[in-house]
């Protein structure tokens, strides 16, 4: 029987060695994907730099890999900032995001002498720029948030759609926009540089990049004709899809690159602007396909309409399908060459009827013991990985050229509890 295997190593064996369920990672294959991304992504014309979205998948070893393979990355919590930290990742090619980034957070990044703090609102401007007084000397460079009312999932993307957003300030609100900039270019120890936007995820379509850039383009025109600040810098944001199923049929990396590129190219000279930097956000598309999550396979269960196939897992370590309605492919790892000839639902074992991995599925006819591997969990399996049902989080291997080694360690019954206390003795 044909057996799948992961960078060189026999899944059925790395779940035999390392118990399930467990996230495998293929080391090679994250490799490949950044060097695709740094090499597509470079210009003549512009300083181009593909930042990592650290809140797909974040651990010391993954921060590490993405400094080595010279990308940047950027962190949207204190959580992901100390990990960069701890990671040894030179912090002046961190991008620190976040709608609602707290005040211990931004000092934090002030002191931490992160590179770029992309500022999501006006009230955060003042407080940034007071906090920064703090740090005389320094000069952190900022990008504002702004949101273009372009709105791209899957392959439909809207023009005028999501100017009701949390994140950003809307285009629609310039003279906000203006005072926010003035607050942040005025701010003795802030640079103000550019503006970053992000118009959704999952996005197969390239031109949904075209027109994001069409409308960013657009209004720093606009605003450095009113202001007379000029913009360096703009940051695209991310979005680039993953392949989950065989109907998603992913354009190539060099393909939107390009097309963005190209965009870029045109619009700055259009408009005649001073933009020199370019940044990008994959975050996904990076770790996404790298990544696959062992079960073991417990009972068969039939109901009148439905067979369940139960695993070892479950929504504790993939919420995605449960949030929202995210779907996977799956196979048993020592009978890959068999047909795919049941239609079967994967449920876990939480508590909860949503708690399925994958919904009216084909699979091979599964008995209990057999180990089932999901494919692409890379993005937002561990990351967003919980204790519901008291459930520890599993590990999560690196496999590279057959060789596989823990880069997260699988929490124990202990770690459960480590941080509770029991009630004092009643006397």
């Amino acid at each position: 029987c044909m057996k799948l295997e992961i960078a060189g190593a026999e899944a059925s064996q790395l779940a035999a060695r390392f118990g399930t369920p467990v996230y495998v990672y293929d080391q090679n294959r994250l490799e490949e994907r950044m060097r695709q991304f740094r090499q597509a992504f470079s210009s003549p014309l512009f300083d181009c730099h593909v930042a990592y979205a650290s809140k797909a998948f974040c651990c010391l070893a993954m921060m590490q890999l993405v400094q080595r393979e010279g990308l940047w990355a950027d962190a949207v919590s204190g959580g992901e900032l100390y990990t960069a930290m701890k990671a040894g990742f030179d912090m002046n090619n961190i991008l620190f995001h976040g709608n609602s980034k707290t005040d211990a957070e931004l000092e934090m990044a002030l002191e931490a002498g992160v590179g770029t703090i992309v500022v999501d609102n006006l009230a955060e401007a003042g407080r940034l720029a007071f906090l920064s007084t703090n740090h005389p000397g320094s000069r952190t460079r900022t990008l504002l948030r702004i949101n273009p009312g372009v709105e791209a999932h899957t392959h439909a993307y809207i023009v005028t759609a999501d100017i009701d957003s949390k994140f950003g300030i809307s285009i629609t609100r310039s003279q906000e926009i203006i005072e926010t900039c003035r607050i942040l270019d005025e701010a003795p120890n802030l640079d103000f540089a550019g503006f970053h936007a992000h118009i959704g995820s999952q996005i197969f379509e390239p031109e949904a990049f075209a027109a994001e850039i069409d409308k960013v383009t657009a209004f720093t025109k606009e605003f450095q004709d009113q202001t007379g600040l000029q913009i360096s810098c703009l940051d695209l944001g991310g979005g680039f899809a993953a392949r989950y199923t065989e109907k998603d049929s992913c354009p190539p990396v060099e393909t939107v690159c390009r097309r963005i590129l190209e965009a870029m190219t045109e619009a700055v000279k259009r408009h005649g602007l001073s933009v020199r930097e370019l940044i990008i956000e994959p975050g996904r598309s990076i770790a996404a396909e790298a990544g696959w999550t062992l079960y073991t396979v417990g009972s068969i269960k039939d109901t009148e309409h439905r067979r369940y196939v139960f695993v070892d897992g479950g929504m504790n370590d993939n919420i995605r399908p449960a949030l929202y309605q995210a779907e996977y492919e799956a196979v048993l790892a020592d009978r890959m060459d068999e047909e795919k000839s049941e239609t079967v639902t994967v449920a876990g074992k939480c508590c909860e009827s949503g708690d399925i991995i994958l919904r009216n599925g084909r699979l091979q006819p599964a008995r209990p013991g057999d180990i089932l591997a999901v494919a692409s969990t890379g993005a937002y399996g561990q990351s967003m990985a919980s204790n519901y049902n008291k459930l520890p989080v599993p590990g999560t291997l690196f496999v590279k050229d057959g060789q596989a080694r823990w880069v997260i360690r699988p929490q124990d019954l202990e770690d459960l509890i480590r941080n509770e206390e029991p009630l004092p003795e009643e006397s």
